[in-house]
């Protein structure tokens, strides 16, 4: 059943993501930092943490979900270190996923050959 959450979850808010390609003059770009924003502003309300209970993966993988980290990270930090928790919260919080996107996209480039268009 968990596998089901999260395929309904993440592929609802992919097929959002590409009726806003399909039916608005966004940009991809545009689309991302709104996604971001939205996991972002979902979390202060207490709306987010809910769905990602309920969805598992389908939730917390999307950009939505790199939003809820953020805040999540900022809102720990605010609490430990005060106003400057703010700042270094949300990096901290996200800092092992963006180090592995990092370390694998380099082992990529080392193995694989990149081709001039």
């Amino acid at each position: 059943m968990e596998y089901g959450k999260a395929f309904l979850c993440g592929g609802a808010l992919c097929v959002l993501g590409q009726l806003l390609i399909d039916r608005t003059a966004l940009t991809p770009a545009k689309i991302l930092v709104l996604y971001v924003t939205a996991g972002v502003v979902l979390s202060a309300l207490g709306l987010y943490q809910p769905l990602a209970d309920w969805a598992g993966a389908g939730a917390t993988v999307p950009l939505t979900g790199f939003g809820h980290l953020l805040a999540r990270g900022a809102r720990e930090a605010v609490a430990q270190d005060g106003l400057l928790g703010a700042f270094t919260g949300g990096a901290s919080a996200a800092a092992g996923g963006i180090t592995a996107a990092l370390f694998f996209g380099f082992l990529i480039a080392l193995v694989g050959r990149s081709k001039p268009k």
